[in-house]
């Protein structure tokens, strides 16, 4: 198996809800990177060195199960609006030593609703929804 890398766009929200709401003329900062899609890990993974790029504030911490199979606390901060090949979420970054990749994992896939063509080694949309973004609700949800 080969492993798939993807361009992704990163854009302060903080910035974005500034401007919408009038508090600063600035457009949000913003930047492209590369990253690895890797369904083994849950979130999104950032490089400290775009996190500090991008001027994202600390917010907490989250202790996990890392890569090495260690239990780690690494930092978590505020959002990013996230477009990989034209479609957007919302997502919390959370933080990696430069040395590693960016890293989009399962919960921000599925939020744009892709899913891994293994073989063509890059992203398709769903086919279980015809290649389109879908959101699933529940069936609580029903009036």
């Amino acid at each position: 198996m080969g492993k798939v890398t993807v361009n992704i766009k990163l854009t302060n929200w903080d910035d974005v809800r500034r401007l919408a709401d009038g508090t600063s003329a600035n457009p949000g900062r913003a930047h492209t990177a590369e990253a690895l899609v890797d369904t083994g890990a849950t979130g999104f993974y950032l490089k400290q060195s775009l996190i500090d790029q991008l001027g994202l504030a600390k917010v907490g911490e989250k202790r996990g199960l890392t890569m090495s199979n260690r239990w780690e606390t690494r930092a978590f901060y505020s959002p990013v609006e996230l477009e990989i090949q034209g479609r957007t979420a919302l997502v919390q970054p959370v933080a990696l030593p430069d040395e590693l990749p960016n890293i989009v994992g399962q919960v921000p896939l599925e939020l744009m609703d892709w899913v891994i063509d293994m073989q063509g080694r890059k992203l398709i949309g769903n086919p279980a929804h015809g290649g389109e973004q879908m959101w699933e609700e529940s069936g609580l949800l029903r009036g």
